[in-house]
């Protein structure tokens, strides 16, 4: 019987869920967390092993030698050494797009607490400054309109395509920069830009690249200057696509007015990370994937994988591995 271990299912799974559709393709274990020296103790003849953020490296993959499939229970699957699992004939597949909506979603929650400041409202309406009001309104920080003002996304995937879409519902002007231009941009729609165009024309900017050696630090001290004083910048992708200490500076001294940011270089981050104190900086810890939807997804598309691979019809394959004759 086919041997399937999940190396931290806790983050998808805290229990909300179940993993009977997985116990039916196979003897399943398992486990919340895995610490790197449990790794080989607990994968060890698995024949399909289902990783999160749980890293397995090249000298772990060498020590494998029943395992015939890594399932990544993200998009992202920089936690797999790809090249030394296909060096070991082990197929790895991710889950595309299971996150689109609301990772989407999370970008105009950041978006629009920074232009309406809802908390801060809220909360001096409970503390009694509205009923001690002389008028019938009040408002503690500027309120900004979205219509007719310029977001730029910087990526142009699934995601960045689904921020478009509701950007153009508030009106707005889409100005979009990516690797390549793509084919079918409707110019009526968004224009592509080269990166100094967007970062100086855009009142918002959204990030939406994969971590890359050419996206690494992309947003700097230089970029950061390039912008307006008064636009926003949002993360969603990945940490290590912004500076953090660069990107603390120009919030703490004005250059740009403020960021949201779901991601960060290290999660969790050092309690000396220069972003937790930086000013008008929104951060959430990795949620915008998390919804109860995404998740219900995300283990939708990693059962079907498993069960296509066993089938000899593997989906979503990130390295297609040649097998032995």
């Amino acid at each position: 019987m086919t041997k399937i271990v999940v190396l931290d299912g806790y983050t998808l799974n805290p229990g909300d869920m179940d993993w009977s559709a997985l116990e039916k393709l196979g003897d399943l274990t398992v486990y919340d967390y895995t610490s790197a020296d449990q790794i080989i103790g607990r994968a060890e003849g698995a024949d399909i092993v289902l990783t999160n953020k749980t890293p397995l490296n090249a000298k772990t993959l060498a020590t494998l030698t029943q395992l015939k499939y890594i399932g990544v229970l993200a998009t992202g699957y920089n936690v797999v050494d790809v090249q030394a699992a296909s060096e070991h004939r082990i197929t790895v597949t991710n889950i595309p797009a299971y996150s689109t909506y609301s990772v989407a979603q999370l970008v105009f929650a950041f978006i629009l607490e920074l232009c309406h400041h809802v908390q801060l409202h809220s909360d001096a309406v409970f503390a009694g400054d509205w009923s001690n009001n002389r008028d019938f309104c009040f408002w503690r920080a500027p309120l900004i309109e979205l219509h007719d003002k310029t977001i730029g996304i910087i990526g142009y995937g699934t995601i960045g395509r689904q921020v478009a879409r509701i950007a153009h519902a508030f009106g707005m002007n889409i100005c979009v920069h990516s690797r390549t231009r793509p084919a079918d941009l409707d110019p009526g729609f968004a224009d592509w830009v080269d990166l100094d165009t967007l970062l100086k024309q855009s009142d918002i900017i959204s990030l939406h690249c994969p971590l890359t050696p050419e996206t690494q630090g992309l947003i700097c001290e230089n970029q950061l200057r390039k912008m307006k004083s008064s636009a926003f910048l949002i993360n969603t992708s990945r940490g290590g696509v912004i500076v953090e200490q660069d990107l603390a500076d120009a919030l703490n001294n004005q250059i740009i007015a403020g960021a949201g940011l779901d991601v960060l270089s290290q999660e969790p981050p050092p309690s000396d990370n220069p972003l937790l104190s930086a000013k008008n900086c929104l951060i959430t810890p990795h949620i915008a994937w998390a919804t109860q939807e995404a998740r219900t997804r995300l283990m939708k598309l990693a059962v079907e994988n498993v069960s296509s691979f066993l089938n000899n019809k593997p989906l979503n394959i990130i390295n297609p591995v040649k097998k032995q004759q």
